[in-house]
This record gives C-alpha cells, sequence and structure tokens, in this order.
C-alpha cells in the first residue's frame, strides 16, 4: 500500500524543506567558520565556492522540479507533484542566493558595477534574464493566484520554466572556460526530461505499462 497524499503533506513536505535547505545551511555554517578563522570547506576562494555552489543549486532544484511530472506519470500517480511548488521557490530562494552572493562578495553592492556586468558580460546578461524570468513564477506559486489567474492562464505562464532553464544552463556553460562535462551532463538531463513530456514518448510509456499489467488489473 502507498503512502497516502495526507501523510505526504503531512511528513515528506517537511523532511523535503529540510532536505532542500541542507545546501544553503552548509554555505552559512561554512561561511561562519571563516569568519571565525576555522577551518572550512569554502576553498581558497570563498567567493566564488559561494557563486558556484548556489548556483549550481538552482540549477538542480530546477530540473528536480521539472523531472516530477515524469515520475508521476511513470508511476500513475500525482503524488511526486505535491512537491513541485516547494521546489519551485527552493530555487528561486538560491538564484537569489546566487545573485546576493555575488553582488555583496565579489561587487561589494557596487550597483553601477552590476549593471555594467550585465550589459557588458553576456553570461551574466543570460544569467540575469533568467532570474528575471523566474520572478512571476514564484510570485505567483500560491492557490490564490491560480484562481485569480485562471488554470489555463497560469499553467500558460508557468510554462516559462521551458525557457528559464536552458537560459540557466547557458548562462552555466558560459561561466566555464572551454567544455566542461558537467554543464553538458545538465543539458542532457534536461534534453531527456522534454523528451519525456512529448505525446508521442507518453503514449509509448503508458503502452508499455498497460502491456505489464497482468490481466486481471488492465484497465476497463
Amino acid at each position: 500500500m502507498g503512502v497516502s497524499a495526507r501523510a505526504l503533506k503531512r511528513y515528506g513536505k517537511p523532511i523535503a524543506f529540510l532536505l532542500l535547505s541542507l545546501p544553503a545551511a552548509w554555505l552559512v555554517a561554512n561561511w561562519i567558520l571563516a569568519f571565525a578563522g576555522e577551518p572550512h570547506g569554502l576553498g581558497f576562494n570563498p567567493h566564488e565556492t559561494s557563486n558556484r555552489f548556489s548556483g549550481d543549486w538552482a540549477l538542480r532544484i530546477l530540473l528536480g522540479g521539472l523531472a516530477l511530472t515524469p515520475l508521476a506519470s511513470a508511476l500513475g500517480t500525482q503524488k511526486p507533484i505535491l512537491f513541485r511548488r516547494m521546489m519551485g521557490l527552493f530555487a528561486f530562494f538560491y538564484v537569489l542566493l546566487h545573485i546576493v552572493s555575488y553582488v555583496w562578495l565579489d561587487l561589494l553592492l557596487d550597483w553601477a558595477a552590476l549593471w555594467r556586468d550585465i550589459v557588458k558580460r553576456t553570461y551574466i546578461t543570460v544569467g540575469m534574464a533568467a532570474a528575471v524570468a523566474l520572478v512571476p513564477l514564484a510570485w505567483t506559486s500560491t492557490s490564490g493566484w491560480v484562481k485569480r489567474l485562471g488554470a489555463r492562464r497560469w499553467k500558460r505562464l508557468h510554462r516559462l520554466v521551458y525557457l528559464i532553464v536552458p537560459l540557466a544552463l547557458l548562462h552555466f556553460y558560459m561561466m566555464r572556460k572551454g567544455i566542461q562535462a558537467e554543464p553538458l551532463i545538465y543539458a542532457a538531463i534536461f534534453a531527456g526530461l522534454m523528451l519525456l513530456r512529448l505525446p508521442v514518448v507518453r503514449r509509448l510509456f503508458h503502452r508499455t505499462q498497460n502491456r505489464k499489467r497482468p490481466a486481471g488489473l488492465s484497465r476497463p
């Protein structure tokens, strides 16, 4: 017997919240150690570590959120979708942490320097475009906004994630000098998640699942 949706909301969500908070907690703890002059895990360039760490986790959580719909389809239940809003908001949180880390630690809150970087550095332009596009998704993530916009318009707006993730991937790729494996791996994961959304792939998957199901459990 599977876990009920009620149990997932009561116990699963707090556990997911704790797990998604761990990277930020690790970052804060290591900065406290660094300021105290104690050994820490931020390496020889703590500023760069903070920037990359927060950006990496934002991208990972975005991809994890995109994986929930194919997972729900594979399991034949909508229970994984219960975690989609939380993952989207945590992705936005880590994007904000990424931007704060860059503006505070690298630019020392020099907003004019930030604007110059946005204009002159293409990878920052692309990254900021992804961050700005994520704002309306985070803002309208509540049930109240679904009612205000209507389900159809709300879904259309939240399809912006299919633009945001490629922009984030491009930002990540451009940050790294030369061709490196990590951005390509993330891009391959995104491509796979998009393929799983194609109607022909979904029909093929469901047909395969129905063939595997015992005759006595087949759908009417």
